[in-house]
């Protein structure tokens, strides 16, 4: 299995935990937790800042001290919008669930408590439709980056209806080349509806003057699959009978996503 591809633990508890070490990176962090009710999850990053996002259940939350009741509504990650909660560097947060949840934590380096704790309603998010024809996809901006309340993370869901593609045409955003490309690692957390379903995912790199590329990876995604994209084109396509969700989480040392789309698939924004 490609090194970029990270299937969940069975059970319970923290059932899929990606570290900058352990990635090979600097920014992103990626855990998701998967509790029943009465289960809690728990942490307090000094030097990052975190967003947690309900992707289904429901449960108790507290940050920084401080009692922001009970969150969450989703029974499946298709359905309406997530409740997302902000937590600065040098905050704890700690979360009981109070129905079957899956909770996913995203963090990337942050100044301690340099914005405060907030809860991020369904109805205060963004939606927008990309694309035409078979490129649709639905796109719920949780953490965008003209969101002035946050560091580094960039948090963002999409849903790809199946036989669509996303993040396509390819793009990469690999390079600190401001304005023409921002420098950003992501990591990808896939469901797929109905859940035995499937879907595809190639990371690559331009190929050099001989025609090799030092990065050609294409990973066959299940229900619940994280795959890592630290520099590259990184299209999904999502086969016929299967919609894709996924939760993309992004951050390197300047928070603004500025994509660079492969040349010779760019004409497609214009057929």
């Amino acid at each position: 299995m490609s090194k970029l591809h990270v299937k969940p633990a069975s059970g319970s508890g923290r059932i899929i935990d990606i570290t900058p070490q352990s990635a090979g990176w600097t920014y992103v962090g990626f855990a998701l937790h998967r509790l029943a009710p009465g289960d809690t999850a728990s942490g307090e990053e000094k030097d990052c800042e975190t967003c947690l996002v309900f992707v289904t259940g429901k449960g108790k939350v507290i940050a920084d001290g401080e009692d922001l009741g009970e969150l969450g509504e989703r029974t499946s990650p298709f359905e309406g919008k997530p409740w997302s909660v902000y937590v600065p560097a040098g905050a704890s947060w700690a979360v009981e669930a109070t129905t079957d949840l899956e909770l996913a934590v995203c963090t990337a380096p942050g100044r301690p408590l340099s914005h405060p704790v907030r809860v991020i309603a369904p109805e205060a998010l963004g939606q927008e439709t990309r694309g035409k024809g078979t490129n649709v996809r639905h796109v719920v901006n949780i953490l965008p980056e003209t969101d002035p309340g946050a560091d580094s993370l960039l948090v963002v869901e999409v849903i790809t209806p199946g036989g669509h593609t996303s993040s396509y045409p390819p793009h990469k955003h690999d390079q600190d080349d401001l304005p023409r490309e921002s420098q950003l690692e992501e990591t990808y957390y896939h469901r797929l509806n109905p859940p035995q379903g499937y879907a595809f995912q190639r990371v690559y790199t331009d190929a050099d003057e001989t025609g090799k590329r030092k990065l050609d990876e294409v990973m066959v995604v299940e229900d619940g699959d994280v795959t890592m994209v630290p520099e590259g084109y990184h299209p999904c396509a999502a086969i016929h009978g299967y919609d894709l969700y996924y939760l993309n989480v992004m951050a390197g040392p300047k928070r603004t996503w500025k994509f660079h789309n492969a040349p010779e698939h760019e004409w497609l924004l214009k057929a």
